[in-house]
């Protein structure tokens, strides 16, 4: 029976007491969303996990829902920071209303793997616990066998294949907005806080300019979510 060792997953693990509080705005894919903290609007990656990335359907989807329900917009959620990563974003446990650790549930849902690379200020043994048992039960991304593609493994292939030179473009790689369209331009570089909107960042994306996915997992600035 299966019943037994699920019930065990669902205990929730109490608030950690030094941590703050802070308000849901959006969440980006299966471990990123933004919070607004103390007036201040914040990009959260959720420490300890790796979810799957957007593109790899329908893992990625599935795993931005299950946040999604865990953290609705507008809840209150408690974040544990650890530091900040190279894109700028908190690194955080966060913690639901009810007091449930977000990362760690996902993982037992079978949403996310244990991010072993950046484990050491987590309890890693409750991570690899719950994964393990994820795995066992088949549950997400385990039920293929051994399990779907790493995150970070897809990541590397994916910046793999953006360093390749492109044979023929397309269209032009640089554009630059007129009157509300794009035309060409000579030399136009992008950032995230210039786009506008997030689906204007994908249509830049698939427009070129592949440096507004910084951490190469098929989506430019998660963040504008």
């Amino acid at each position: 029976m299966r019943l037994a060792p699920l019930l065990a997953l669902a205990i929730p693990l109490l608030t950690p007491l030094a941590a703050s509080a802070a308000t849901v705005i959006s969440v980006g894919d299966g471990d990123t969303l933004r919070v607004e903290d103390g007036g201040k609007k914040l990009t959260i990656r959720v420490a300890c996990i790796d979810a799957p990335e957007m593109a790899q359907s329908p893992y990625g989807q599935q795993a931005r829902e299950a946040l999604q329900a865990l953290l609705p917009v507008s809840s209150t959620v408690t974040l544990k920071v650890q530091t900040k990563d190279r894109y700028g974003r908190t690194v955080a446990e966060v913690f639901s209303a009810d007091g449930r650790n977000a990362g760690l549930t996902l993982v037992q849902q079978g949403n996310a793997f244990a991010y072993r690379q950046y484990l050491q200020q987590c309890d890693q043994w409750a991570y690899l616990d719950r994964e393990k048992l994820a795995e066992r039960y088949r549950l997400g991304i385990w039920n293929p066998a051994r399990g779907i593609q790493r995150p970070w493994d897809f990541r590397t292939a994916r910046r793999g294949a953006q360093s390749q030179p492109a044979a023929r473009p397309q269209r032009p790689l640089n554009l630059t907005i007129i009157n509300g369209g794009a035309s060409p331009s000579s030399g136009r570089r992008w950032y995230c806080r210039n786009v506008g909107s997030w689906e204007r960042a994908q249509q830049l994306l698939s427009d070129g300019h592949t440096y507004l996915d910084g951490d190469g997992d098929g989506e430019a600035c998660e963040a504008l979510r």
